[in-house]
């Protein structure tokens, strides 16, 4: 057989592993063309409506869109997804199906306006026959009802009999991005399992029924970008589709599901890519196969879900009760509920994730890297549901049983979602054991109580912004615009030329003095704000003009703009100027840029390397720094880092910027920002440890730096808090604004040392003796008040009324403290066989009043509640209490002698 460029083949049903299977669909692109890219991301930097990447062409998403610019036209990756919400979301299904998973990789290749139909139909079909060498005879194929060309490509093309070759409608066989916007036909190739595995037993079996047989497994989907849809089309007419101007591919083969065609696998968990994770399983738990193969389901439950909760947590994904945190915790609980249900009770899933990142970690580097992160989470996860479990299970029972009683068949969504709030318990293990009983969940129902939780919580709002006129604006450019690069920001000056000025949103050909504007400028040394730290401000100076550069922003790939304030003079597209960053505002910046890179790597060598960077602000006056751990952090450890810190910037180390795949890097072990999206070259920066031949920081970072550490001055974490469940927030400072803050507070330590007489270095012993000097000294006042207050007493019962028998004491009193108040009218009516006391004092410029009655008194209708509720209306307040206690406040302590006058009155009336 003649073998084309790039072509290999391998024996079909040999066993090959994954790794061999993966690395021959990378390698034979790479042999047409194709620029290998590592993966991105499960956490997609450039999409924020998807929650996870759940295909290969997200990271591509801008390059086919137009606003992105990559140096190939040819690409191929493996790719890692996840795909367990929205229309993707058949949990469920994860164990008992053949095939289904929540991770999965998904093998691609892309053309971005170079290759289309032709050549990726050729490409897939050589790849299968001629290096997996799968029997033509077992493969079949699906195109657009509408695209003869695709049709006649696979028939006259390939020579594929048309017996084999469907032609199926839009639900199948048509892409679209959105109602409007980029889409086309696709092509799937579907692998016949043969007549023995047919499952819908209809005698006209075939693709074309689409009814979910088993005999036919979809291997491949080639998605052919051809129009573009400019109103919404349900019926899909095509007549509202135009012709791209440049046409794109997009494929998708699921690894699982080709590995398990070539290893002849009944089901993806019985390929080598799930059965090292089952075989873990089985010797940690101790089981034997019959045991194994009686609670498969468990088995593959088990074996996806820690597969798939590591590579998120690897991916800075930590288990959490929101958003994305909130997947890889309820993999972990629903893989140990399923342990539970086989009577195990010890964790042990972080023994599983050890198998993954020995197979995996040679394609996937990140699982070694923070391969202590993964056991981390996976094992405090485990221990908090451990904790929980028992109960939550026995709450839900009841809860089984009360529906079972009432004869009803659905689980309300507010009972749901207790089980979640309160238990920790997931909807997902909720419907499970539900199921198994044949009972449901009002799923509307737990999503209603799931939303008036997060609206009472607060969300937020999102602002469509028309970003047409940049495109346009990039488009219309016939030079290729600098986009931070690298090494145009490594100046503070440089000289430029207007490219471009942007005006209330419109294209304008001149600015004038007192103009808001955005200026485009061929090249430019300004930062613009990325990966926390913010834009660059300064001057732009050119022919008569000067502007003053408040902002900077990317709104389309390929394009920065300058946001400005015209200062002087008229400037108009294609002058010559200088721009120039303010130079000790960037110096400001720089320095606490390194300094967050040296906090990061102290914060995980002193709290451990379960620590990875949140998010991050990089700014001239501070820097802010949210990491994940679980805890507050003691002052013995915030010195630790302060210390260390101080050491790699006394040190004097160098920083080295150094240009590399992004692949390498990450292999070297390169720390990533969270959700950021990276290009396939990276700018990495290296903080070398004193002394030793390894580094103390290594990240990818594109921002700005000092040239060594010295030049970052002083470092002084000035806060530490809480930012959100799990996360912990250090604000600190460098450079200019330390040393403000430690001379001021030098020079506080020096006033305060005068004030009390000492040294500055003794000030702290000489404030803890007058701070207990203070103390002894209130006590001794409080001892002589109440001397004071009691021998009052006897004064105030010889001023005492009578009335009917009763004696009444009323009185307004000087005294500091309303305990002591309550007191004396103690002694007063302790002393009485039969009276009232009402005493008042003005403490803290309040009026306080309390009343006291003797039981007799109660009896007879004086109530010390109501008594002090008429008379404290009169000290502008209220109060009440007790038949025979009761204690008011108002805030007109000047009234009080009318108070104490009106008791006389009120108790007169009872006591007639």
């Amino acid at each position: 057989m003649a073998q084309e460029a790039g072509i290999v083949p391998i024996e079909f049903m040999k066993q090959l592993t994954s790794a061999q299977v993966r690395q021959a669909f990378l390698d034979f692109f790479a042999g047409q063309g194709h620029q290998v890219v590592a993966s991105s991301s499960l956490v997609p930097g450039n999409d924020p409506t998807l929650l996870f990447t759940n295909a290969g062409m997200v990271q591509f998403k801008d390059v086919f869109l137009g606003m992105d610019k990559r140096p190939y036209k040819r690409a191929t990756t493996a790719q890692k997804c996840m795909r367990i919400s929205g229309k993707h979301n058949d949990l469920e299904n994860v164990g008992p199906s053949p095939r289904h998973h929540t991770f999965f990789e998904m093998l691609g290749n892309f053309s971005f306006g170079d290759y289309f139909k032709q050549d990726a139909i050729r490409y897939a079909y050589d790849l299968l026959t001629k290096v997996y060498q799968i029997p033509d005879e077992r493969l079949f194929y699906t195109v657009y009802r509408d695209d003869n060309d695709a049709y006649n490509i696979w028939i006259d093309e390939i020579g594929v009999q048309p017996e084999r070759v469907y032609r199926m409608g839009p639900a199948t066989n048509f892409w679209q991005m959105a109602e409007t916007g980029p889409c086309g036909p696709t092509s799937e190739i579907h692998f016949d399992w043969g007549e023995e595995a047919c499952t819908c037993h209809d005698p006209e079996c075939s693709v074309l029924l689409d009814n979910g047989c088993e005999r036919w497994l979809e291997i491949w989907n080639l998605v052919f970008m051809q129009f573009n849809r400019t109103q919404a089309d349900p019926a899909h007419t095509g007549k509202f589709d135009e012709p791209l101007p440049a046409t794109g591919v997009d494929t998708g083969m699921g690894l699982e599901r080709i590995v398990a065609v070539l290893q002849g696998a009944a089901a993806n968990y019985d390929t080598d890519l799930f059965t090292d994770l089952m075989d873990a399983t089985q010797e940690i738990l101790g089981h034997d196969d019959a045991f194994r193969q009686e609670h498969y389901v468990a088995y593959r439950v088990i074996a996806d879900h820690t597969r798939a909760a590591a590579f998120l947590i690897a991916d800075g994904v930590n288990p959490g009760t929101t958003g994305r945190e909130y997947v890889p915790r309820m993999l972990i609980r629903r893989a140990w509920r399923f342990a539970h249900s086989m009577g195990i009770t010890r964790p042990f899933l972080s023994q599983v994730a050890d198998a993954l990142i020995t197979k995996m970690r040679d394609i996937y580097p990140e699982l070694q890297q923070f391969s202590k992160a993964i056991h981390y989470y996976i094992e405090a996860e485990e221990a908090r549901f451990v904790r929980t479990l028992d109960n939550s299970l026995a709450v839900l029972e009841g809860m089984i049983d009360e529906m079972t009683a009432d004869e009803q068949s659905e689980m309300s969504g507010k009972s749901a979602f207790f089980l979640y709030a309160t238990h920790g318990l997931p909807v997902e293990i909720t419907r499970d054991l539900l199921k198994e009983r044949g009972l449901s969940i009002d799923e509307a129902g737990f999503r209603e109580e799931m939303q008036r939780h997060r609206d009472e919580a607060g969300s937020g709002t999102g602002v469509f912004t028309d970003f047409s006129v940049y495109q346009e604006t990039l488009d219309m450019l016939d030079v290729e615009v600098i986009r931070n690069d690298p090494h145009a920001y490594e100046h503070l000056s440089l000289k430029s030329r207007v490219l471009a000025i942007i005006s209330d949103g419109q294209r304008a050909e001149q600015a004038n003095k007192g103009q808001r504007v955005e200026i485009v400028l061929a090249e430019t040394p300004f930062y613009v704000e990325s990966g926390g730290q913010v834009s660059d401000t300064g001057l732009i100076a050119g022919p008569g003009w000067k502007a003053r550069v408040d902002d900077m922003s990317a709104p389309v790939g390929g394009l920065i703009v300058h946001h400005c304030e015209m200062l002087s003079g008229k400037a108009s597209v294609g002058d010559e100027v200088t721009a120039s960053v303010d130079v000790e505002r960037r110096w400001d910046i720089m320095r606490n840029h390194t300094a967050t890179h040296l906090l990061h790597a102290s914060l995980r060598d002193v709290l451990g390397e379960h620590v990875r960077q949140k998010g991050s602000l990089v700014a001239p006056d501070r820097l802010r720094f949210d990491f994940t751990h679980d805890a507050p952090m003691t002052a013995g450890e915030i010195d630790r880092v302060n210390t260390q810190v101080n050491k790699m910037i006394l040190d004097n180390q160098p920083v080295e910027i150094v240009h590399k795949l992004l692949d390498e890097a990450r292999r070297e072990g390169a720390m990533a920002l969270f959700g950021e999206k990276y290009s396939d070259t990276v700018r990495t920066i290296t903080v070398p440890e004193s002394g030793r031949d390894e580094r103390f920081s290594y990240e990818l970072c594109g921002g700005t730096h000092v040239c060594t550490t010295a030049e970052i001055g002083p470092f002084l974490v000035v806060g530490e808090e809480s930012s959100a469940a799990g996360v912990r927030r250090i604000t600190a400072v460098t450079g200019r604004v330390a040393q403000k803050i430690i001379l001021e507070r030098l020079s506080t330590l020096d006033a305060i040392a005068y004030q009390v007489g000492s040294d500055p270095d003794a000030v702290e012993s000489k404030i803890v003796a007058l701070v207990d000097d203070l103390k002894a000294a209130y006590r001794q006042i409080e001892q002589m008040e109440r001397s004071s207050a009691q021998s009052g007493v006897g004064e105030l019962l010889s001023n005492a009324r009578d009335f009917n028998g009763a004696t009444l004491v009323a009185a307004e009193i000087e005294i500091s403290d309303a305990e002591l108040l309550g007191q004396m009218a103690d002694w007063c009516r302790d002393r009485m066989t039969s009276g009232v006391v009402v005493l008042g004092s003005r403490i803290d410029d309040k009026a306080r009043l309390v009343a006291k009655v003797t039981p007799d008194l109660v009896k007879r209708g004086v109530h010390a509640g109501k008594l002090i509720g008429e008379i404290a209306k009169l000290v502008g307040g209220g109060g009440g209490g007790r038949p025979d206690f009761a204690t008011a406040g108002g805030n007109d302590p000047s009234n009080l002698p009318a108070a104490i006058a009106k008791v006389e009155e009120v108790v007169a009336q009872k006591l007639k």
